[in-house]
């Protein structure tokens, strides 16, 4: 594969692949296009039911912004106002997708990496994954559009640790500040997130995308319009409810259909 960016589909579940392994997959203004661009596939197919998203090589989900860019790209406020519009598109794709997403973490998660799996809703990482945004090392700011995802989900006070000490810090911390919600051998993330997948995948589809609307819309402290708390009860009307109520009480296992 050439682009920086691909999709994998394997039944209910699709890939998303950051692909530039001979840089640990820095983030660069391509990769954020390719990942507007594929995310709005995802969102397009209503018969996936999960998306992993994970880095080519094994060695990094992503070793965070690649620096080599900032010269032609981010070396003025001006440039980086316009590189921004490719960040938050890309950014918002992953966030704003209507199927859990799974971030795969093998080895180095860094900087816009962190940023792209903290919009994910669900983390696996190796034992020897490492994270961090050292930032400051660089003279940088996270703008606000950045760092929200990261204050909103983990609260300010792990946001301002990993800001202001500027570390790269290993599983026990990601474990501790709630960064990531499974450790696993390094050479069994991929098994895990599959199998994760595969199980969200087995629920119905409409109720999991429910939660995850719902989920992220309490963090949000507007208070609910009346439209948004009916629509809460709507998926009684579902066929996927009928089903599922109905496959219980027989004692068999239900098959969703997404409707």
């Amino acid at each position: 594969m050439s682009e920086q960016v691909y999709l994998e589909r394997d039944g209910a579940i699709a890939t998303v692949v950051l692909n530039q392994p001979e840089r640990f997959n820095a983030m660069n203004k391509g990769m954020f296009q390719g990942l507007t661009r594929v995310f709005k596939e995802c969102d397009a197919d209503t018969n996936l039911r999960c998306v992993i998203i994970r880095g080519e090589g094994g060695k990094a989900f992503s070793a965070g912004a690649d620096i080599s860019e900032f010269e032609t790209e981010r070396s003025s406020s001006e440039k980086a106002r316009a590189y921004a519009v490719h960040f938050h598109a890309g950014a918002n794709a992953v966030g704003n997708c209507i199927h859990p997403v799974i971030a795969q973490i093998d080895g180095a998660c860094i900087g816009g990496g962190l940023a792209i799996a903290t919009l994910c809703d669900y983390r696996i990482c190796g034992q020897s994954s490492r994270f961090g945004v050292p930032v400051k090392r660089l003279g940088l700011v996270e703008a606000h559009a950045e760092m929200a995802p990261l204050v909103h989900k983990f609260g300010a006070n792990i946001a301002l640790e990993i800001l202001l000490l500027g570390d790269i810090f290993g599983v026990q911390d990601a474990l501790r500040m709630g960064l990531v919600n499974r450790v696993v051998e390094n050479d069994s993330v991929g098994v895990e997130a599959r199998a994760t997948a595969e199980k969200i995948a087995e629920g119905a589809p409409l109720s999991a995308r429910w939660h995850k609307k719902f989920i992220y819309r309490l963090l949000d402290p507007t208070p609910l319009s009346d439209e948004e708390i009916d629509e809460g009860f709507d998926c009684y009307d579902t066929e996927d409810f009928q089903t599922g109520y109905k496959a219980f009480l027989e004692k068999k296992s239900p098959k969703f259909r997404g409707r």
